[in-house]
């Protein structure tokens, strides 16, 4: 019967945001009294008496494990709905197909390729248009707008350049032209910024990364502000059916409770880190918005708590960059971000491959360009271990 199920914040919260992180309503297992969301591992219910409506009927319509990972993201997020894809993409895709062909998006020129690749290909050829602009200047997005422009899609930090957009006033300008925004918050979380308390209308995260944390599970959220528009949500969760199982929620809902004494740790390994890359000579420039020099700090500051566990730099030339990445010992050469364990990136061959090569250069993703993710390694141990791959 696949009847549409309700997935409502169970109740308004006053308690601190790392209290939340604990207590969102899926502490306690109500059944058993165990302290910890078991995982219903079924693909059906039983109706029983089909003259009463239950809530769960099919897995991919609803799980009670999805749906204590829902809850707990809207409670953090602030959201009246929130809804768990298989994936970060998946829940960008998803979001996206709440509009229309013919219909006009706005984005930032600087998103996460994938995003960027979904809207230039599958959108596309179903007749949606794009725009991608620098959004760290509202005239930009001024300027891009058309009759037709229904959504605006905001990334801030950007990857992976850090660029910062102002999303207060991006998100006031939305709501002035009628225009549903959407904003992936997946490198700063709700913990260290709250884009619907800015205006958002959709927060979007891939919860494969600092969420999760463990770079053990690959997962979505997308949270809504209205109930209304998490409706639209749902629709397209339940018809694509691009769902998590119920061991994959159980996983983000096991990194939730660690969020903030990770990121708290990661963060300030980041400031030391990119301070240290600063000064280093075979350093041409580095990415953070926790640095003074940022060109974005204070408009980040006004918005958010912290300035991430995430930085980019640039070393001088590809060879450098490339022997950087082979050299290093304690951080791993992997695609993706905000795990335990250190990882450092290439984005020209990783999460900006897709993207094409004058597009790259223009954006300023060159070759000899290296995101970094800091995890949770003893600080110095990485600082002197960047300084032998550097050297």
């Amino acid at each position: 019967m696949e009847k549409r199920k309700t997935n409502t914040v169970v109740s308004a919260r006053k308690d601190s945001f790392e209290t939340l992180l604990i207590h969102n309503g899926s502490e306690t297992d109500p059944a058993t009294g165990a302290l910890g969301t078991p995982v219903i591992q079924t693909s059906t219910f039983d109706q029983g008496d089909l003259s009463e409506e239950k809530e769960f009927d099919y897995a991919r319509s609803g799980n009670p494990t999805r749906k204590a990972l829902e809850e707990a993201a809207a409670i953090l997020e602030g959201g009246e709905k929130a809804y768990a894809f298989g994936s970060g993409i998946a829940a960008v895709s998803s979001c996206l197909g709440i509009f229309s062909s013919g219909d006009h998006v706005v984005a930032a020129e600087d998103i996460y390729g994938g995003s960027r690749r979904i809207l230039n290909t599958f959108y596309k050829r179903w007749g949606m248009e794009l725009s991608a602009v620098d959004t760290t200047d509202i005239e930009n997005i001024k300027r891009a707008l058309k009759p037709n422009t229904k959504a605006l899609f905001l990334e801030t930090p950007s990857n992976p350049l850090l660029k910062i957009t102002d999303l207060k006033a991006c998100l006031e300008l939305a709501a002035d032209a009628g225009i549903t925004s959407i904003v992936d918050n997946t490198f700063m979380t709700p913990y260290l910024q709250r884009p619907l308390e800015l205006g958002a209308d959709i927060v979007v995260h891939s919860a494969t990364k600092f969420l999760g944390g463990h770079s053990d599970v690959i997962s979505g959220l997308a949270v809504t502000r209205t109930a209304e528009l998490g409706e639209r949500v749902y629709a397209v969760q339940n018809g694509f059916g691009a769902v998590p199982g119920p061991w994959d929620c159980w996983l983000v809902l096991r990194g939730i409770k660690t969020l903030k004494v990770r990121l708290d740790a990661q963060q300030a390994s980041a400031i030391k880190i990119a301070r240290y890359l600063s000064a280093h000579k075979n350093v041409e420039a580095v990415y953070y918005p926790g640095l003074d020099q940022h060109p974005g700090k204070t408009i980040h500051d006004a918005q958010s708590s912290g300035p991430g566990a995430v930085l980019s730099f640039k070393t001088k030339n590809a060879e450098r960059a490339l022997r950087f990445l082979g050299k290093t010992r304690l951080a791993a050469s992997a695609v993706s971000l905000g795990g335990v364990e250190t990882i450092a990136s290439y984005p020209v061959r990783m999460s900006h491959a897709s993207v094409p090569l004058e597009e790259r250069l223009r954006l300023g993703i060159t070759d000899s360009l290296i995101r970094i993710s800091v995890g949770l390694e003893a600080v110095d141990d990485l600082i002197e271990d960047f300084n032998q791959a550097l050297e």
